[in-house]
């Protein structure tokens, strides 16, 4: 973790075995809490009401079988051999596998792309050549680059696992940990413990959601410790069962017995697969959280001990089952029976801390996956605090906690029991699965540049069995499957809702924007008077002038002596590194003081304070001025010809070697020394009576030598930032023009304009002091 970047640095590369097995200990408690807590409830959902448990045992004996292979097949075969491979510059996940096809064919759905994005150090992974070498891989590539419906399909399909994945948010803590606290059933009476399962995990999950906003690291070092011990735990009472109930078990393990068990219950065998399933709920962890880790370290935590401490408590299970066939009671089916009478209180502790555990970490991965989508603007605003200054990832929203707690709490409610909360889980697990095996095969043509038939082998052997699942669970739509259909279907409206606005916004900025031509032949003072400061015209624009602008230089009598037009925007990587933060360039010649400033963040950065951010972007601007880069000496109104003239400047931190800014309360007898190798240049002193005032000076290296150009241009910028900075913003109302279909005029008028209203504003997301900023409305007719 870098402090001064707040950016994981994620060591693929020269790692210690110390390092990876301390990170493959740590994975424990991010990574793999669902999926070790999936033991809770897999048999209970499997013999829910499609299957029955016989004395012949080939129920019990299919069922481990299934499950074995499921576990050997998707998670260690799919993800740990393959998926895990795929990595974006160390991230993993939906958006990762998206941001990966974007960059090797133009499919990005981002408006403002430039070309210089793709000079990014993490833009070419391993410098690799981004032409595939075979033909289908080619004549793939430029199909979705000709057709505007098939990028608006990937971006749909990327959008949907996401939808999916916050789904799972909202049920996975719901069915973990109603499962957990389940075990109270054995402890009393069966007409006494429905009447206390729900409200013990309805307090359980509220407190959960509640210490949200505290952040997990200073509870986070408990996690890894919780899970270990229930893994160890399970495995344990799996292996005692195994030698005390039924050592032969482990020939269940056989494919035989698959065909054995859909052979005798054929459509009732088929439609429990649905809760075999489960067993892989949480997979997707492993890709998904691979930012915090690496490929090595998630590889040896699955393979030598989350895998074999599943196979033996599903073993243990199945053998205690197969010498036990009473099955009057519906909860003889479970868990907790498997248990020894003399542990269920010791492990109904660990197994509801190990659901909180799981529970955390889809949390905090549901926070991370909005606030990814919200940066390729596919999301409404939100307010994003991060919880941790030391831990990268860890970020806490309060609007979808709060939501995410009051539909856990509904469906947790509403089912009140395991079945239904299961199918409807199990629908989300297996389509993201599926979304996530359609666009590895993209990846693997257009990025690993392999044959086509791996590909086609890949998505025919793991889409034939995710799609036999998808079947299985598809089929229980009315019985909670319908949930992350419905929870989905809302949150796509969404995005796409909002995603189709931003960009009718954005065409609209581009088709209006003023032409620099204009803006020049006013003269260096704009036809207005220019005042002492900084002003700061935010745009989503990385060329041109806004419209906006023009209805500021129209109808307010002044502005500040330096303009900046600044554009933050995000860049299809995960990370953009400090020293390549900034795209500084004139506008005009140098006597206008007009500069452009594109701010690049990746999907997963986070913007810094706004004082901060303020130095950063003064010392870029400076840096421009020192570094000789020549300002534009013509009209230029070609963004292209305007990318070649800006300059990649990084963030203070990262150019010690060149300018530095200084900022004190002094007055005005400041001392000016200066050494042979920095001097000094700060604003002429001005008199202030009986106040000291802040004093801005920058400390120039003596080599190379600067013109008195450079040098005028420095000292007043020196003297705009000692007046202060304003941020100027358009403040938009977009309307559909007159004309429009009604679809259209749906979805702009009530749809956007909702979102609108009732999302956070772009000064709050931008983080800018409330008291420098200036809103001017503005009418926009898409």
């Amino acid at each position: 973790m870098d402090p001064e970047t707040g950016v994981y640095q994620n060591p693929v590369k020269r790692e210690s075995w110390k390092t990876v097995l301390t990170l493959a200990y740590q994975s424990l408690g991010v990574v793999y809490g669902d999926l070790s807590t999936s033991p809770l409830y897999v048999f209970k959902s499997t013999f829910a009401e499609d299957i029955q448990h016989s004395e012949t045992n080939e129920e019990i004996y299919g069922v481990l079988s299934f499950i074995f292979w499921t576990l050997t097949l998707v998670p260690l075969f799919k993800y740990v051999f393959i998926v895990l491979r795929a990595d974006d510059n160390g991230e993993g996940g939906t958006f990762a596998l998206y941001s990966l096809l974007c960059r090797h064919a133009r499919v990005n759905s981002l408006p403002n792309c430039q070309l210089a994005d793709e000079e990014l150090s993490d833009y070419k992974k391993d410098n690799i050549d981004f032409a595939p070498k075979n033909g289908f891989g080619s004549k793939l590539k430029s199909t979705l680059e000709r057709y505007r419906v098939l990028q608006r399909f990937l971006l749909v399909l990327a959008l949907i696992g996401t939808c999916m994945v916050i789904g799972d948010g909202v049920l996975t803590p719901a069915i973990s940990v109603f499962s957990a606290v389940s075990g109270l059933e054995l402890s009393m009476a069966k007409e006494h413990h429905k009447y206390v399962e729900v409200p013990v995990a309805c307090v359980i999950l509220i407190g959960l959601f509640a210490l949200q906003h505290y952040g997990t690291h200073k509870v986070g070092f408990l996690f890894a410790p919780v899970v270990l011990t229930w893994l160890l735990c399970i495995s344990a009472i799996g292996l005692y069962n195994i030698l005390h109930w039924n050592p032969h078990v482990y020939q269940a393990l056989s494919p035989y017995y698959m065909y054995k068990f859909l052979k005798k219950t054929q459509r009732g065998g088929w439609m429990s697969l649905g809760g075999i399933l489960l067993c892989i709920t949480g997979s997707e962890a492993m890709f998904a959280d691979l930012g915090h880790f690496s490929q090595l370290s998630i590889k040896i935590a699955f393979t030598s001990l989350v895998y074999p401490s599943l196979i033996l408590a599903y073993m243990g299970q199945a053998a205690y089952l197969s010498q036990h066939h009473d099955v009057n009671n519906y909860y003889r089916i479970g868990f907790y029976v498997s248990v020894p009478e003399r542990l269920r209180w010791p492990v109904l502790v660990i197994a509801i801390l190990a659901a909180v555990v799981g529970s955390q970490a889809i949390i905090t991965g549901t926070f991370s996956i909005i606030k990814q989508c919200s940066s390729l603007g596919c999301f409404p605003r939100v307010k994003i605090v991060h919880t941790s200054s030391k831990i990268h990832g860890q970020i806490y929203i309060p609007e979808i906690n709060w939501i995410l707690m009051l539909l856990c709490l509904a469906v947790t409610i509403g089912f009140r029991d395991t079945k239904r909360l299961g199918n409807a889980s199990g629908l989300a697990v297996i389509t993201v699965m599926l979304v996530t095996t359609c666009l590895m095969s993209l990846v693997i043509v257009l990025c690993w540049q392999k044959s086509v038939f791996f590909a086609v082998g890949f998505v025919v052997f793991f889409g034939t069995i995710e799609a036999l699942y998808f079947s299985a669970s598809l089929i229980k739509f009315l019985e909670g499957a319908w949930v992350p259909i419905a929870l989905a279907f809302v949150f796509l409206i969404i995005m796409c809702v909002w995603h189709y606005g931003t960009l009718k916004k954005y065409e609209f900025d581009v088709q209006n924007k003023v032409s620099i031509n204009w803006l020049l032949s006013l003269g260096p003072s704009l036809g207005i008077v220019r005042v002492r400061g900084i002003g700061l015209i935010h745009t989503e624009l990385v060329s041109g002038i806004p419209a906006i602008f023009s209805h500021f230089v129209t109808n307010l009598p002044a502005f500040h002596q330096v303009l900046v037009f600044i554009c933050i925007k995000s860049v299809p990587v995960p990370h953009v590194r400090p020293e390549e933060r900034f795209l500084v360039g004139h506008i005009g010649p140098r006597k206008y003081r007009l500069y452009r400033c594109i701010v690049r963040y990746g999907y997963r950065d986070f913007h810094k304070d706004d004082m901060e951010f303020e130095n950063d972007l003064v010392c870029s601007i400076a840096e421009l001025i020192r570094s000789g880069s020549v300002g534009l000496n013509v009209a230029i109104d070609d963004p292209v010809k305007e990318d070649d003239k800006m300059t990649v400047v990084g963030t203070s931190s990262t150019h010690t070697e060149g300018i530095r800014m200084s900022e004190d309360d002094v007055d005005n007898n400041i001392d000016a020394a200066s050494t042979s190798e920095l001097r000094e240049i700060q604003s002429p002193p001005v008199v202030v009576a009986n106040k000291p005032r802040k004093r801005v000076r920058f400390i120039v290296p003596e080599s190379p030598k600067i013109d008195m150009d450079a040098t005028e241009e420095l000292q007043e910028l020196t003297e705009a930032r000692e007046a202060g900075i304003a941020y100027i913003l358009g403040h938009s109302y977009v309307k559909a023009k007159q004309g429009s279909g009604f679809i259209k005029k749906l979805v702009i008028n009530f749809g956007y304009e909702f979102l609108r209203r009732n999302s956070r504003a772009p000064t709050h997301t931008l983080s800018l002091p409330h008291a420098s900023t200036l809103e001017v409305g503005m009418i926009y007719h898409v």
